[in-house]
């Protein structure tokens, strides 16, 4: 089903079941694979790729035990020039995806989350909402990203790592603080950021490592909790 307001350019590529809702613009020279649902507004740039089974432009959702945002309308999903995604990723609206990005498949990014130009997200990795992702970021297979997080350019996160952003467990939403990572920062796999937390500039986190405090620049921390390595 296309709807009749929907704007797609030239030479797009359109697999079966394909969805488009009004007032999506499909840019061109654009893949779609099979059984992808396009919403409402959604903006693709020219020579995107988009997987099999993609939602994108994704409204958010909740229940009254969640920490959910009372907003009545959000900014399209901005999809740029290039971007590639795998199959059975959900990205929301509010959200911007800049040019050449790769989404792997199975992934999830929330709504008002950036990713910069020539980013990697893993497969089966989550975004949360508010975050910002700097340019030429690596972020492996099955990372959780927290909201309200800030990860610079050139940061590099193995598998598995999480972080965090509410050191009171449930605090109402009042005092969210996700961890920041600056630029050329680097995490081993399965280490573990806790609430507010900053990873300075060219630093380094050991695999398994558990941060419970700042780390300074062009430092090695390792173990848990985390302790700066001699030199």
């Amino acid at each position: 089903m296309i709807s009749k307001s929907a704007y797609i350019g030239e030479q797009v590529k359109l697999g079966e079941g394909v969805i488009i809702e009004d007032d999506v613009f499909i840019g061109d020279y654009v893949s779609i694979g099979h059984h992808v649902v396009i919403k409402k507004g959604t903006i693709i740039g020219d020579y995107a790729t988009i997987g099999n089974f993609n939602s994108l432009g994704q409204q958010p959702s909740g229940n009254k035990n969640m920490i959910t945002s009372t907003e009545q309308h959000y900014e399209p999903l901005l999809i740029g020039t290039g971007v590639k995604t795998g199959d059975h990723c959900v990205i929301y609206c509010a959200t911007i995806l800049h040019d050449h990005t790769f989404i792997g498949d199975l992934a999830s990014i929330r709504e008002h989350v950036i990713v910069g130009k020539e980013s990697v997200i893993g497969r089966q990795s989550i975004i949360e909402n508010h975050t910002i992702i700097g340019e030429k970021v690596t972020i492996q297979t099955g990372c959780y990203v927290t909201a309200h997080m800030l990860i610079e350019d050139r940061v590099f996160l193995g598998p598995c790592c999480s972080t965090s952003n509410d050191k009171y467990m449930r605090s109402g939403g009042n005092a969210l603080k996700g961890p920041v990572i600056k630029k050329g920062a680097k995490l081993g796999n399965h280490a573990t950021l806790l609430p507010g937390v900053v990873i300075g500039e060219n630093a380094l986190v050991g695999a398994g490592t558990t941060v419970v405090k700042d780390v300074p620049p062009s430092q090695t921390v390792i173990g848990p909790p985390g302790r700066i390595k001699s030199v």
